[in-house]
């Protein structure tokens, strides 16, 4: 792959989400300029344009075959962010993680893109069997066995700016409850990576042009849940109540919203993961990338407390 320059074509699919958001803000803050933004969501791609108003946007789904394939002529490098995390059915796991991915590997090959950057996830190395972990690890060996030259980053869970779900999700339930449900005793291990953290990673990895080569991309800190929302309730000075709940009947109330809310925030499959004990080891980001790792509460402190990024929130 020839060394990137700020005109470089760089096509980012996903690229409206959480880890695209910031990707699109460190991209520009180191000078590139021949970004293309392709996503599903037209009002997240809004955003993406009001925060850099210079990009170039697509809204397509990547699902389906369309002119949407067409610009990847004369990129670059393509980074591959596009992923369904939750959904009550499995056929919207096998769309995006899976269908998506054959298009845009198929789009790859036919404009001879000579560098894609695939973000996978932790989640290859957990004990859970469900349809996200299954097509995660599918749509890797789509990305290996492709004959595109690539590699590939998986990060734990995330944190940040943009937020729609995760932490950004618990904070603003927070906000509108005087009771937080705790399911069981809370202290349930998490290594959170903080967005920021994981987009600089991305560009040296993208910069120096790494082939063939999978790294695990883990939150230096380990962390309890319960700790996760005592911190959130802190940092934004709430009031609410923490209230722990047995783990059972925790599962009965979300199985419960599951079937009276279209897109629920948290699912059953979501809790036994949350409680399926993984523990990930990653590579020294900066040994190996030369990112200093953020610490947490800092981190958690600029996520809440920014005076422009905290008050976006991208769509789910």
């Amino acid at each position: 792959m020839p060394t990137l320059a700020s005109q470089s074509k760089i096509v980012i699919t996903g690229a409206a989400g959480l880890v695209g958001q910031n990707l699109l803000l460190l991209l520009r803050e180191k000078g590139y300029r021949n970004m293309v933004a392709i996503d599903r969501h037209a009002e997240n791609l809004a955003i993406a344009v009001k925060l850099n108003p210079d990009l170039q946007t697509l809204c397509a789904d990547l699902a389906e075959a369309g002119e949407w394939q067409q610009c990847f002529a004369g990129a670059e490098a393509v980074i591959q962010l596009h992923a369904q995390i939750t959904a009550l059915h499995d056929d919207a796991f096998e769309r995006n993680n899976i269908a998506a991915t054959q298009q845009v590997l198929a789009a790859c090959r036919q404009h001879q893109v000579p560098y894609l950057l695939h973000v996978s996830s932790s989640v290859l190395h957990s004990a859970a069997d469900d349809a996200y972990t299954r097509t995660k690890r599918a749509q890797e060996n789509l990305v290996k066995q492709s004959g595109i030259s690539h590699c590939i980053l998986r990060p734990t869970l995330m944190f940040g700016w943009f937020d729609p779900k995760h932490f950004g999700w618990l904070s603003r339930f927070m906000e509108r409850t005087p009771i937080f449900p705790i399911p069981g005793d809370g202290k349930f291990i998490r290594q959170p990576l903080y967005n920021r953290d994981f987009c600089r990673v991305l560009l040296a990895c993208l910069e120096s042009s790494r082939e063939g080569l999978a790294y695990d991309i883990v939150g230096k800190e380990d962390v309890d849940y319960i700790a996760i929302i005592k911190a959130i309730k802190e940092i934004k000075a709430l009031r609410t109540i923490i209230l722990r709940i047995p783990f059972g009947f925790f599962d009965v109330l979300l199985q419960l919203a599951a079937k009276i809310m279209r897109q629920p925030p948290f699912t059953s499959a979501q809790l036994h993961a949350l409680a399926a004990g993984d523990y990930f080891v990653g590579v020294d980001i900066e040994q190996e990338f030369g990112v200093t790792p953020t610490p947490f509460l800092q981190a958690i402190n600029e996520t809440f407390t920014h005076p422009v990024y905290s008050k976006i929130v991208v769509k789910r």
